[in-house]
Parts: structure tokens; C-alpha cells; sequence
């Protein structure tokens, strides 16, 4: 796969830009090979398919598959693409499991007129504040020190609420090319919108590189965010894992 496609050449389509994200999610080996656990991944947009495959499958069979991908006929989202069981055979794994889910850019300013107070990476007080409050037990001791510490899923976004974290929106992933956002909110604090104004401010803090969003397909509440968020549709993407 081609993972970036010079601004020179004038508006990216869909497919070139669904497959950016793919690395900079899975971030791509130099030949564009899975580390895993994926065998193999699938981004369809309007306008075309995209693939990437696991480090281990052989030359041949990889190019195999790629091309038999990128000259299919995308399905409507949500529908799984026609070439899965094709793809399963070129591989020689003919009992992968497909999951999937739907695949956002997120274009700034993203607006949100909720009246919340987010907490940003970028300003001192704010980290400060952070600190002080009890780590979210869905994060690690040491992942949430590298997060509060500028390292692994910075810049961040926060939204504090009665004493406690209630809602994040992090930088799950992060490529020269792009960012993937990463959402989490408390149960007790669930459809007031709080991740939406997370990650509506946390789009301010990446200027300059493609930010993407995406979810699985039963992932109801993350995808309430984009719909309120107004997120640009860019396709799905689907993984074939063992």
C-alpha cells in the first residue's frame, strides 16, 4: 500500500487518506506489513480499497492479495467487502475472523457549543490539576504517568468533574503523517457530551498532520461523538485476526 501521497499532487482521494490511517495506526513496517496481531486489514472508502497484511506472509501472496483488494468494488459502509473469502484463501486462512468499524477524519476547528471546561496538555495549571486527581483505573500506573508526562498518547484533552477524571480524549496514535484519536469516559458520566468537547479541543493541539477517528461497528457511544461532533464519514476499516 502507499501510505502518503504528496500535497502536490493536489486533493487526496478517500482511499489514499483511509490508507494513511492504516499506518498510523498499525504503524507500518517499511514494506507496509502488519507488526499484528492482524493478518490482514481492510480500508474501503467511496472511491476505492486499501490493504495492508502481516509481516510474515509471504511476498507473492501479499502482492496477491493487495491487488485482488484495490481492484474490487467497494461495498456500502458497513457491508463487508465481496473479496474477504478471497482474501482468506490467497492467505491460506480460511477461518479468519472479520471484525469492522466506521472510519472519521476529523477536519479543524471541530466545533462544540457545549459549556464544558476542557483541561489541555498544552497548559501548565491543567497538568497540575490532572495530578492531583485519582488515575482512571481503566489506565495503568505507568501509562498514565507517560500520558501526564508528555510521552505516550499526548497531547491530551480532559474534562474533570466532581473530583475526578470523567472523560479523555488522547492521542492513541501518532505518525509524521497523522494521529489517531483515542476516547475513553466514565460510566457515571456517559451522554452529557463530555467526550465530544474532549475531542473537539484535543483536534486544536495536532495542527499540521491528517487526524483520524474511528471505532467498531457496536461501539455505539463512540459513534454518537462523531455524529455530534460532525465528523467527516472517510469509510471503514476491517481486520481479519485468528
Amino acid at each position: 500500500m502507499t501510505p502518503s501521497l504528496p500535497e502536490a499532487a493536489g486533493q487526496a482521494r478517500d482511499v489514499e487518506v483511509i490508507g494513511i490511517e492504516l499506518g498510523v495506526i498499525w504503524r507500518l513496517d517499511e514494506r507496509g506489513r502488519l507488526p499484528g496481531p492482524e493478518r490482514m486489514v481492510i480500508g474501503a472508502a467511496a472511491d476505492g480499497m486499501v490493504a495492508a497484511v502481516a509481516h510474515d506472509v509471504p511476498g507473492e501472496t501479499a502482492a496477491q492479495v493487495l491487488a485482488l483488494v484495490a481492484r474490487s468494488v467497494p461495498p456500502p459502509p458497513g457491508s463487508p467487502p465481496a473479496v474477504l473469502d478471497d482474501c482468506r484463501r490467497l492467505l491460506g486462512e480460511p477461518e479468519l475472523r472479520v471484525t469492522g468499524g466506521p472510519s472519521y477524519q476529523v477536519i479543524p476547528p471541530v466545533r462544540w457549543g457545549g459549556a464544558v471546561q476542557v483541561l489541555t496538555s498544552d497548559a501548565a495549571e491543567h497538568v497540575r490539576l490532572v495530578r492531583s486527581l485519582p488515575r482512571p483505573a481503566v489506565w495503568a500506573a505507568g501509562e498514565w504517568a507517560a500520558l501526564l508526562g508528555g510521552g505516550a498518547g499526548a497531547p491530551w484533552a480532559m474534562v474533570a468533574a466532581d473530583g475526578q477524571v470523567a472523560s479523555v480524549c488522547h492521542t492513541a496514535r501518532l505518525t509524521p503523517l497523522g494521529a489517531e484519536a483515542g476516547t475513553w469516559t466514565s460510566p457515571a458520566y456517559r451522554g452529557r457530551g463530555l467526550a465530544a468537547a474532549a475531542t473537539a479541543r484535543w483536534s486544536a493541539l495536532l495542527p499540521g498532520i491528517r487526524l483520524f477517528y474511528s471505532t467498531s461497528a457496536d461501539n455505539h457511544s463512540s459513534r454518537r461523538v462523531a455524529r455530534r461532533l460532525g465528523l467527516r464519514t472517510l469509510g471503514w476499516i476491517w481486520h481479519l485476526t485468528t
